[in-house]
């Protein structure tokens, strides 16, 4: 990589955000296509003064991860209807105002389409019944997804009333966490940080409630292999880890940033080189 004062600068911003492997996949694709650009992790405390820390130094895109996909909302210019309607961003692109000169920041979410292409992969979730654990910003996009893919959703959380209001808003189901055996699902997915590393011990559901389960999906990729994703193997399940998800809502920032078709197995063995070496 050539550092030189024309390089077009990308960030992820997060808290925690070392462990993400973006920076692999992105810094690959801008290597394969030639195109002199950066992307960096940013770990941020401040979210408004991390984005206009952004404005002001020229950066051209960013992913934004745990825990800032809703608060970032607040600090935008403009919102992608699609976006709106999860009400969670996890990209940003910034351009410049013609007449006063100044940084304009876009917000588009691109997980909906990374949940689905990883899903899609293994089942089509047209008409499955699917279990959705969480109800934060990924949560959001992970159900916006599935339901726009004609799934009939349930969404459980540890704190039930964000269950509820994210069902309400999103028009599906909800449960308590307690009782998510009485709800019968074919596909369960895990949007929350249970089982990521350091606590890779930890898992989101009981290891006797996944044999009723098809298909068990990790959004997690660190570890690769978690908790959940393993016990559920060894249940019999069809399994789906964070990497694909990742990859394919990488594919689709690349894309609004660059408007060029990213080199998709290039990012792909950049993620999987990464995660070898850790």
């Amino acid at each position: 990589m050539n550092i030189n004062g024309k390089t077009q600068l990308f960030a992820i911003i997060g808290n925690p955000v070392s462990h993400s492997l973006s920076p692999a996949m992105h810094n690959a694709a801008f290597a394969e296509l030639g195109i002199n650009g950066a992307y960096v992790p940013i770990k941020a405390d401040n979210i408004k003064k991390t984005i206009a820390g952004l404005r002001t130094l020229g950066f051209v895109g960013a992913s934004i991860t745990v825990p800032f996909k809703e608060t970032v909302m607040d600090c935008l210019d403009n919102i992608d209807p699609t976006a709106a309607t999860i009400g969670a961003v996890n990209t940003l692109s910034f351009s410049q105002q013609d007449q006063e000169g100044l940084c304009i920041c876009h917000g588009y979410n691109t997980d909906w389409i990374g949940s689905n292409s990883a899903l899609s992969q293994v089942i089509n979730p047209e008409g499955a019944t699917a279990l959705v654990i969480g109800a934060g910003g990924a949560a959001k996009a992970v159900v916006f997804g599935l339901l726009t893919a004609g799934a009939k959703v349930t969404i459980a959380n540890r704190t039930q009333e964000k269950a509820e209001a994210l069902a309400v808003e999103l028009g599906c189901e909800s449960v308590s966490l307690d009782n998510i055996a009485t709800i019968p699902a074919e596909i369960l997915i895990n949007t929350t940080t249970v089982g990521m590393a350091p606590d890779s011990d930890r898992s989101p559901v009981p290891i006797e409630l996944l044999p009723h389960y098809q298909v068990v999906m990790d959004i997690v990729y660190s570890p690769l292999q978690t908790t959940l994703l393993k016990q559920a193997m060894a249940c019999g399940c069809k399994i789906i880890d964070g990497l694909d998800m990742l990859l394919y809502q990488g594919v689709e920032q690349f894309r609004i940033w660059t408007g060029v078709e990213p080199p998709r197995s290039i990012m792909r063995k950049a993620l999987i080189e990464t995660m070898e070496a850790i």
